[in-house]
């Protein structure tokens, strides 16, 4: 049976004029200032021998379609640990990204529950589905058409879930998290790793930061305000003085994991650690982020401040200079204290920050 949802009503609109494209196909908004010729060829041979290297190593790992996968994870989780923190192979991440949340065992366990979901359930959110998705990665190829084959799919997982999953519906910081999943995989099997994130079949379940209320989110920004009276004191103090809470700047990191505004590359590094050791990275990248402008932040009122904790240079986003920073943080003894002292006050059980049994405790 031809699928048949709401988005179809509607005409496919013109196909967006041909531009340069960066690798991951997002339109280059600059494309002046290019490196020299003879530059771009002398690195990408080291680039390609690097990554040719790496990728044999990761093919042994996985084993083939990711057979070999949770033998080698028990039997050498630093190795494995340390591979995901140096980036994974771009060709290999949808997969691996899939035996990493356990969303291919959820997948294989409901054979044709995503179809039915798409072709026979109806959402309360199918309008609001459908007014947000132009504005979810709209400099991407994939999602620029509008009513194209990009904004199809996206429809289809983010209608798909709001009905598998009531309670949490729709929100629209969810729209970034499924077009990430989108551009490394197929429609059902993103939709199932939704559904890992969210359910938490592998971390703490994500679900808490879509509910009403958001209540992951206010526990995370309390903990995150916490964090960084601890570990950047004087900034800590600056932000009280200036009436900066965390509020005003890291909700969209931890709602929709770096996805949101920060460069892609970036946040694909971001997500690889975060699927294998949880929340955890977004506060240690969080945090890495404010150490790295430090300086300069504790001198800015609160207008500039605001501005500059939205805005960060090109220089503070590089992925090989901000993620070994964020690695050195360690929060995961903290950040469990955190959460037990968030529970007794606000009187219940919030979603809490658990170690997953591969990781360090010092980590």
């Amino acid at each position: 049976m031809e699928k048949k949802t709401l988005i179809d009503d509607y005409e496919p609109g013109p196909v967006p004029s041909p531009r340069p494209v960066d690798r991951f196909g997002f339109v280059k908004l600059d494309v002046g200032n290019n490196i020299p010729e003879a530059v771009v060829k002398d690195r990408s041979v080291f680039e390609r021998e690097r990554d040719e290297r790496r990728l044999r190593k990761w093919r042994k790992m996985i084993g083939v379609n990711g057979s070999d996968w949770k033998h080698y994870v028990r039997r050498k989780p630093n190795v494995v640990k340390s591979r995901i923190r140096k980036g994974i192979p771009d060709c290999l991440r949808g997969l691996v990204w899939q035996l990493i949340s356990g969303s291919r065992d959820l997948l294989l366990m409901n054979p044709g529950v995503y179809e039915q979901l798409v072709i026979y359930e109806t959402s309360a959110a199918e309008m609001d589905i459908i007014r947000d998705i132009s504005r979810t990665f709209p400099t991407h190829v994939f999602f620029q058409q509008r009513h194209g084959p990009g904004q199809r799919s996206l429809y289809n997982v983010l209608k798909a879930y709001s009905v598998y999953d009531r309670e949490v519906g729709y929100v629209q910081g969810m729209g970034f998290v499924a077009g990430l999943l989108l551009l490394y995989m197929s429609e059902e099997d993103a939709f199932w790793l939704l559904v890992a994130l969210l359910k938490g079949a592998v971390h703490a379940p994500m679900e808490g930061l879509y509910l009403v209320g958001l209540p992951l989110v206010q526990q995370y920004l309390s903990q995150l305000e916490q964090l960084v009276k601890e570990h950047l004191p004087k900034l800590g103090e600056h932000f009280a003085q200036e009436m900066i809470n965390p509020s005003m700047y890291a909700s969209q990191w931890f709602i929709t994991v770096f996805s949101y505004s920060f460069p892609f590359h970036l946040a694909l590094r971001i997500w690889d650690v975060f699927l294998f050791e949880g929340v955890k990275i977004v506060f240690k990248v969080g945090l890495a982020l404010l150490k790295f402008r430090h300086d300069e932040l504790i001198k800015l009122p609160f207008e500039k401040l605001v501005h500059a904790l939205r805005n960060f240079p090109e220089d503070a986003l590089d992925p090989d200079t901000l993620l070994p920073m964020a690695y050195s943080i360690k929060v995961t003894k903290r950040l469990e204290e955190l959460t037990e002292e968030y529970e007794k006050k606000n009187g219940k059980t919030v979603q809490s920050t658990k170690l997953n049994e591969n990781q360090s405790p010092a980590s």
